[in-house]
C-alpha cells in the first residue's frame, strides 16, 4: 500500500457504516507499525471525536500486536536478557519510551557502586554497599501507600517515581548486582518476591536472602522457612532457589493483571491475560 492509498483509507475512518469501518480497521492493523505515524498525524489534524477515538483504538491494537510478537520472540530466543523482557512489558503502556534512558540509569547505578566496591568485600558488605547506593543515595523504596498500582510493574515508572513493588525493586537490584558480577538472583517466594545471594564457590548454595521491599533486609533460611510454614507450603527449591527470567516475567504480568483487576479495568486486564497466556505453558 503506497502513501496516497494509506492516507485515503485513514481519511475514511469517520464513516458511520460499522461494516466499512471494520474493513478499514482490519486493513490498517494488518499494515502494522509503519502506518502509526500517518494515523497520529490524522489524529492531530482532525477535530472529529469519532475519528480520533477510532485512530486511538487502531494505534493501540497495532502496538499491542507488536508487544505480543516481541514477547513471543523473547520467550523463544532471548530469555537470558531479563531487562529486555521487562522493557517489552513496559511497551504495553509506554510504547514511545526512549529505552536507552533505562540502560543509562542502570549503568549509572552500577558505576556508583563500582567506585565504592573493594575486592576483599564479603557478600554481606557488598549487599550493604548496594543497599546504600540504591535505597539511601538513589532513593528507591517500596510503594506501601499504593501497593496495587499498575505503575509499580513498569520499570520506567519505578525509576521515575523511585517506588515499586517487591518484584520490580528486586529486578532493578539484581540487574545492578549482576552487572557487577555479584551473584544475586530472583527467588519466586509466594506472596513476596525476594532475592538470593548465591555462593560463588558452590553456585547451588544460597548464602542468604534479601528482602528488597524492606530496603535490602538480609534474611536467613530459617526466616524463609517460617514464612512458608505460615502459608502451609513446603520448603522446596521451587520457593527457595533462584528462578528463571521467564518465571519473573510471568510474575510481573500476574501483578499487572491483579492491579488492573483491582481498578476494574476490564480491557487492560484482558489484554494482560493474553500476554500472560503467551508465556504460560498450557496445563
Amino acid at each position: 500500500m503506497n502513501e496516497n492509498e494509506l492516507k485515503a483509507l485513514i481519511s475514511l475512518l469517520d464513516d458511520p457504516d460499522a461494516a466499512i469501518y471494520q474493513e478499514l480497521e482490519d486493513k490498517l492493523i494488518a499494515s502494522g507499525p509503519p502506518v502509526v505515524p500517518f494515523l497520529e498525524q490524522q489524529w492531530e489534524t482532525s477535530f472529529d471525536a469519532l475519528l480520533q477515538s477510532r485512530v486511538e483504538q487502531i494505534v493501540h491494537k497495532i502496538q499491542f500486536n507488536e508487544v505480543k510478537n516481541d514477547l513471543q520472540l523473547w520467550m523463544m530466543s532471548n530469555q537470558e536478557d531479563l531487562l529486555e523482557g521487562l522493557l517489552i512489558i513496559n511497551r504495553y503502556q509506554y510504547s514511545q519510551l526512549n529505552e536507552s534512558e533505562i540502560y543509562q540509569q542502570l549503568a549509572e547505578l552500577k558505576r556508583e557502586a563500582w567506585y565504592l566496591m573493594m575486592y576483599e568485600m564479603s557478600p554481606l558488605e557488598k549487599v550493604k554497599l548496594l543497599n546504600n547506593v540504591l535505597f539511601r543515595d538513589f532513593g528507591l523504596s517500596g510503594n506501601t501507600s499504593d501497593y496495587h498500582a499498575p505503575q509499580n510493574s513498569f520499570i520506567n515508572k519505578v525509576f521515575e517515581t523511585k517506588k515499586g513493588n517487591p518484584i520490580s525493586l528486586a529486578c532493578i537490584y539484581s540487574l545492578v548486582a549482576q552487572r557487577l558480577d555479584i551473584p544475586i538472583y530472583g527467588v519466586n517466594l509466594p506472596k513476596h518476591f525476594v532475592l538470593a545471594y548465591m555462593n560463588e564457590e558452590n553456585p547451588e548454595e544460597v548464602l542468604f536472602y534479601i528482602n528488597v521491599f524492606n530496603r535490602g533486609q538480609v534474611m536467613q533460611e530459617s526466616d524463609i522457612q517460617s514464612f512458608l510454614q505460615q502459608l502451609n507450603l513446603p520448603f522446596s527449591d521451587q520457593y527457595t532457589k533462584p528462578c528463571g527470567n521467564l518465571d519473573i516475567i510471568r510474575r510481573v504480568l500476574r501483578n499487572l493483571l491483579a492491579a488492573y483487576n483491582h481498578l476494574d479495568n476490564v480491557e487492560k486486564r484482558d489484554e494482560i491475560q493474553l500476554l500472560l497466556d503467551l508465556v504460560t505453558d498450557p496445563a
